[in-house]
């Protein structure tokens, strides 16, 4: 027992004064400017700006398709990434975006097509996904949907 309390008594000794160097002298200066750089531009995000976030096709008969096409604008301080863009329900289809990054002060557009279904008052959420400090923005559709064969009337 004495054997081993002495044995792992010598090798934390060894294991204690084997580390002579001093860490700060280890420090590059290159290497904090290229962290301080780095922090500096994972702060910096884009922002997504639209010309308008609801669109109204107003009245419209069921199973009529209708577009509209979003605008926007990437008004922040790093290149705007929209990586999808999905609707509530497949009634409702985003297409033709851009998935290449967008320059700071850059434009670009999406068309949102709704298939006519339902009835009534519809609204529809689009969900735009891209690297903006929430990650998520939101834009929708609305219409009230009319059915020639019934006798309804849009609600005020």
């Amino acid at each position: 027992m004495k054997k081993i309390v002495l044995g792992l008594s010598a090798m934390c000794l060894i294991a204690f004064t084997s580390c002579k160097e001093n860490a700060a002298q280890k420090i590059d200066e290159a290497n904090i400017a290229a962290a301080a750089k780095r922090d500096a531009d994972a702060s910096k995000f884009p922002v997504l700006e639209f010309d308008k976030t609801e669109h109204d096709f107003g009245e419209i008969e069921k199973g009529k398709s209708v577009s509209t096409v979003f605008k926007y604008k990437n008004v922040g301080d790093a290149p705007l990434v929209i990586t999808d863009i999905k609707s509530t329900c497949g009634c409702t289809v985003p297409q033709d975006w851009s998935r290449k990054p967008l320059a700071v002060g850059g434009s670009g557009e999406f068309t949102v097509t709704y298939n006519g279904s339902g009835s009534s008052t519809v609204s529809k959420t689009i969900t735009v996904t891209a690297n903006t400090e929430k990650g998520k923005e939101l834009v929708k559709i609305k219409a009230f949907v009319k059915d020639p064969n019934a006798q309804n009337k849009p609600v005020q």
